[in-house]
Order: C-alpha cells, then sequence, then structure tokens
C-alpha cells in the first residue's frame, strides 16, 4: 500500500495529477498574450500545418500485423479480426485512416488520445471509437488501477482501462504533457500578432493618434471634433481632411516597423514548430532562402526517422499491449508500412530492385509484387550475376594460346 502512496505522491506533483486532468498543466511565470484554447490555436497557421503534417502522415500509413513463427521468421497476417479492422471501417463513421489522424490529431496537440474498445459476445474487439481527450479525466486510484471517466452529453461515464485504448506522450507514465499547455506562451504571442495584423488592415493600416488644438474646447465641441475626424485613425476611407486653428495630428502607436511585427510572425513560427518537433520548411516557411536546396531530401529523411517514427513505435508498442489479449502478444506484432513514406521515385526504384535481383537477395517476382506488376514464369528463382572471376581460372585466347603452344 505504502507503495501505491508514493507513486500517487510524484504522480500528484507539477508532472501530472493523480485526479482531474487529463494532462498536466504547467505552471507560467508570465500570462500568455491572450487566451489559448484549442480552437483558437489551430487558428494559427504553424499550429494547423504542424499537426495536420503529423497526423495525416501517421493516417496514411498502413497497418500489417505479422504473426511470428517459432522460427522467427514474421508471416503478414491478413485475417487477423484487428487486420480486417484496421484495413476497412474501425467504427462506423471512420475508415482506418480517419480514424488514425483522429487519434494522432488529439495525441499531438493534447498529449494524450483515446478509443473505447467495442467488443463482441466472446470478447474479440470489433471496433474502436474515439473520445475526445479534453473530456477525459484519468484517476489512478489506490490499488494502482487506473479508471478514465469521460464526460459526455449524457453525463459521466466511468471506464475500466481494459475498455479504453490509451496513447500518450512522454509524461509521468499515467497521464502524457500536452504540448498546448506548454506552447501556451509561444501559441498566444503568434495569435496576438494575428489579432494585430487583423486590426492594421481593419483600420486601412491606419496608426491611432491625437489631435491637438491650442485652446481650451467646451465637451460638446471635444464631442463634435471627435466625431468629424475619427477617421483619421479608425476605419478604411481615405478621403482628405483639413486641420484648422493650429490643429495637429500626433501618432501614438507604433508602426508594424516600428514593433518588427514580420520579423516576429515569422520567429513564431519557428517556435510553434520547434515545440511539434518539424523542421518549419516542411509547413513553407521559406525565410530561409537555402532551405529548399541540395539538403532538403536530408530534412525531410530526418523528420521521417525523428519526427514521426517516435510516434509509430509508440502506437505500435501500445498496440500489441492493449488491443491484444496475453496469448497473443507472444505471437503477433503490428507495424506500420513505413516504407510508404520513404519510397523513391520509379527510375529509383528500378535501379535499387535490379541491384537485389542480381545480387540474389530478391526474386523478380518479388519486386514485380512490390511494384503491383503481374509475376512471370521462372520468376520465383534467386539469380546471381557472376562477375568476379579468379586470374588463373580465365579462358586463353587468340595469340596467348599459340605463344603458349609454341613454348611447349
Amino acid at each position: 500500500m505504502s507503495l501505491w502512496k508514493n507513486m500517487l505522491s510524484y504522480l500528484s506533483g507539477a508532472a501530472g495529477r493523480k485526479k482531474g486532468q487529463q494532462s498536466g498543466s504547467p505552471s507560467y511565470s508570465s500570462a500568455a498574450p491572450v487566451t489559448v484554447t484549442l480552437e483558437s490555436a489551430l487558428q494559427l497557421s504553424a499550429v494547423w500545418s504542424c499537426v495536420r503534417l503529423i497526423s495525416e502522415s501517421v493516417g496514411s500509413l498502413p497497418i500489417k500485423i505479422y504473426k511470428v513463427l517459432p522460427t522467427g521468421e514474421r508471416v503478414l497476417d491478413k485475417e487477423h479480426p484487428l487486420s480486417i479492422l484496421f484495413s476497412g471501417r474501425v467504427n462506423r463513421w471512420q475508415t482506418a485512416i480517419e480514424f488514425m489522424e483522429t487519434m494522432t490529431y488529439q495525441l499531438v496537440l493534447l498529449g494524450n488520445s483515446y478509443a473505447y474498445k467495442q467488443r463482441d459476445s466472446s470478447g474479440k474487439i470489433i471496433g474502436l471509437v474515439p473520445l475526445m481527450s479534453q473530456q477525459m479525466q484519468v484517476e489512478l486510484l489506490d490499488d494502482g488501477s487506473v479508471v478514465y471517466r469521460y464526460n459526455g452529453d449524457n453525463g459521466t461515464i466511468v471506464y475500466s482501462s481494459e475498455s479504453i485504448w490509451h496513447n500518450k506522450l512522454f509524461g509521468n507514465g499515467v497521464i502524457g504533457l500536452s504540448p498546448l499547455d506548454f506552447a501556451r506562451n509561444s501559441i498566444g504571442i503568434g495569435s496576438a500578432a494575428e489579432m494585430s495584423v487583423g486590426k492594421i488592415y481593419k483600420n486601412g493600416g491606419k496608426p491611432s493618434g491625437v489631435l491637438t488644438i491650442d485652446k481650451l474646447l467646451t465637451e460638446e465641441q471635444r464631442k463634435q471634433i471627435k466625431g468629424n475626424f475619427s477617421e483619421l485613425a479608425e476605419g478604411n476611407n481615405d478621403r482628405l481632411f483639413v486641420l484648422e486653428a493650429d490643429m495637429k495630428f500626433q501618432q501614438v502607436s507604433l508602426s508594424p516597423n516600428d514593433i518588427e511585427l514580420l520579423a516576429s510572425r515569422r520567429f513564431q513560427i519557428e517556435d510553434i514548430a520547434r515545440f511539434f518537433g518539424v523542421p518549419s520548411v516542411l509547413i513553407n516557411d521559406t525565410s530561409a532562402g537555402t532551405t529548399w536546396g541540395s539538403g532538403i531530401q536530408q530534412i525531410v529523411q530526418g523528420f521521417y526517422k525523428l519526427g514521426l517514427r517516435p510516434y509509430l513505435e509508440r502506437y505500435e508498442a501500445s498496440m500489441r499491449a492493449n488491443l491484444l489479449d496475453m496469448k497473443e502478444r507472444t505471437i503477433y506484432e503490428f507495424e506500420f508500412d513505413f516504407n510508404a513514406l520513404l519510397r523513391p521515385d520509379l527510375a529509383e526504384r528500378i535501379k535499387m530492385g535490379k541491384e537485389a535481383v542480381t545480387g540474389g537477395l530478391m526474386a523478380p517476382n518479388e519486386f514485380r509484387a512490390t511494384e503491383g506488376w503481374k509475376p512471370q514464369d521462372g520468376g520465383d528463382k534467386l539469380f546471381m550475376q557472376q562477375q568476379m572471376t579468379p586470374i588463373d581460372m580465365l579462358p586463353i585466347q587468340g595469340g596467348n594460346n599459340a605463344n603458349q603452344q609454341t613454348q611447349s
């Protein structure tokens, strides 16, 4: 009992809470410029692009289930119920692609994603229904078990851990930390910059200011002058104003150039992309002139390996631990077909296939199958192109042969 109390004490600290939150919320030294919500964050193009890029990339990858034989060989099992599930509709509303996009979008933004396991009478999973992370509360009980409280339209529903497929980013082990929470200040600055740009364009780019007059005015005169000359700083009208009686207009607000608004917005793109682990060039940040040069392929490859691969590894381990029963976990493995993302162009694929076939690593029909081509007779054999021959095994031809006969 004391062990769980110690764990609960740890989990109730700054990294997370025992109850009442779906993810840990950081404490801030300063308030964000504007209120940040999931909806307001997605209105920023940098946030939208990062979340869309990761979610659509993960959702587009086929999910395969392999059976591991006693010999260690892995065989693709297309007849497994989960293999059939992930090749069609995962629930009555979503295909496998749409489902994985929803799960990943929640995971990327909020650090946690949840799905309810629909089972048949025998206990087999026949469907997965995503549950919104913001409506979920995770509670660690004194005995070490975890329960999930989902606040839906029909009230609160309590689920056991056996009924929920929970994916989480790094955190305290029970709940994942929310990137949206920790990126709150950066996203708030970006939102505030967007609002400033909107106000500038709404007012036709006019800065706010004051009218100065060298005499004392009555209340009625102030109202009249304010009404007559309000368009100096408001609205889109560009009519000519004539200022009389030593009246002067003095700007009091900073211009976009003065506050370096453009540079600030560019920096926020990089800062937000950094939170989501996405190279800014992949969300169309072209501020660096040489970024789209010869190194773009290396950038993409690096993002696939360091940005996407951790999500895929996390899913594969979670599927095996949470979607299979105890006996199946030692037999089956999940794997995303990552080659679909790294697939080169046709000319490069043919070159690689030729090397694999002539090197005896792949039968011709195996390569044809990867391209969706029909098999050919005799194409199931392995071939080896012999090019290296010892010198003393080379045939003697022409003059060399005649010389040897003369000498003999």
